[in-house]
């Protein structure tokens, strides 16, 4: 036998009972007696690996392996470095709602508007002293209104219900 054996290639020739296996790492010639030789130098082989990888990862995996008792590793948060919360203070508890005006407005979700209704009539039965107003935004649920939010902030001393949905 003649070289290493990385990656080979083999096949029958002409001349019965020879087999050639071409060993494409250094181009050298292999050849066998026959088929049955090659076979058990396969198996001897394929074996040795097997073996050998085993072991390897036996003294890998059981500690056997020379370990830096120094060694760090440096782990990456995977959220990120989160932008620091701006904590806006809860807005002061009214007294009273007698003689305030409240605004309530409806952001169209989907058939909010008979809950809206509703829930402007039971609050003006419960506080009669207290005006409702009930606004509707301006286009879809994503849309901004900045005239609707001036004039709540302008108009409704008492404070604001807005509708986000569910």
């Amino acid at each position: 036998m003649v070289g290493r054996l990385v990656v080979a290639s083999g096949r029958f020739s002409e001349t019965p009972n020879w087999y050639f296996l071409q060993i494409t790492t250094i181009d050298s010639l292999v050849i066998f007696k026959n088929l049955e030789a090659y076979l058990k130098t396969r198996t001897i082989c394929i074996a040795a690996v097997i073996l050998l990888t085993v072991f390897v990862s036996f003294i890998s995996f059981s500690g056997w392996a020379v370990q830096d008792s120094d060694a760090k590793i440096v782990v990456m948060n995977p959220r990120g470095i989160q932008p620091e919360i701006r904590k806006i203070p809860m807005a002061k508890r009214q007294t009273t709602l007698d003689g305030k005006t409240v605004y309530i407005v409806d952001t169209k979700f989907p058939n909010t508007k008979p809950f809206a209704n509703e829930l402007q009539s039971s609050l003006q039965a419960k506080y009669p002293k207290t005006t409702w107003v009930l606004r509707e935004k301006y286009g879809s649920y994503f849309d901004d209104d900045p005239a609707l939010w001036k004039e709540a902030q302008e108009k409704a001393d008492g404070g604001a219900i807005v509708m986000i949905g569910h």
